[in-house]
């Protein structure tokens, strides 16, 4: 069992320090709140809905979902709308509203974006059925199972609250928001490019 929760610790570990739209934006909603816990909303939504994907990895069901083409391409055609939405509006974000004293996601907004960023990201659901799914394989034992898919959810939260913690750090040493501003652009970059691969995907898909 100890095995397990080591493999489970390191893998989830490795997959979450790949930096994608996900952590982005829960970096980012650190950042933009002056309180840290006005950002949980984002931070608590991400690690539910990263629990529900890593379960559904480890039990094999999201394995079934994605060799369905329908499904595959409609929640590809979903993930390139809501990332290109997603880039959009970081892009345009002022570094916490520190020029333009722009409020702040709400906590429903926050909702909305960390669930779509979350589910509707094709590349990490895949990351999390391929690596993850694949990986739990390996387990016959129940107990070991549950040991690798326990650790890998623990690694999952804790992760995300430290990236908030990280955001609102950078912006208290941030005074002029030109650190967080720079973030801010490469990050929609970032997500911008990830679209576009998945845009790719979909032209390859249906052709």
């Amino acid at each position: 069992m100890f095995s397990a929760i080591l493999h489970g610790i390191i893998l989830s570990a490795g997959l979450i320090l790949t930096l994608g739209p996900q952590n982005i934006f829960i970096f980012n909603q650190g950042a933009m709140h002056q309180n840290i816990r006005k950002s949980l909303p984002a931070v608590i939504t991400a690690a539910i809905c990263d629990t529900i994907l890593i379960l559904l990895a480890v039990l094999g069901v999201s394995l079934v979902v994605m060799t369905i083409p329908q499904l595959q391409l409609i929640l590809y055609i979903l993930g390139f709308i809501f990332l290109l939405y997603i880039g959009f509006s970081i892009w345009k974000s002022d570094a916490g509203g520190v020029k333009e004293k722009k409020a702040p996601m709400s906590a429903k907004k926050q909702i909305i974006f960390a669930s779509s960023v979350s589910i509707l990201n094709p590349h990490a659901i895949m990351d999390t059925v391929g690596v993850i799914g694949t990986s739990s394989l390996r387990y016959t034992n129940t107990s070991d199972t549950l040991a690798f898919a326990i650790a890998c959810i623990v690694v999952s939260w804790v992760a995300f609250f430290i990236l908030a913690i990280m955001g609102k750090y950078v912006k208290s040493i941030d005074k002029d928001g030109r650190i967080v501003l720079m973030i801010n652009k490469v990050s929609a970059l970032m997500i911008w490019g990830i679209s576009f691969l998945i845009g790719y995907q979909i032209l390859l898909i249906i052709y």
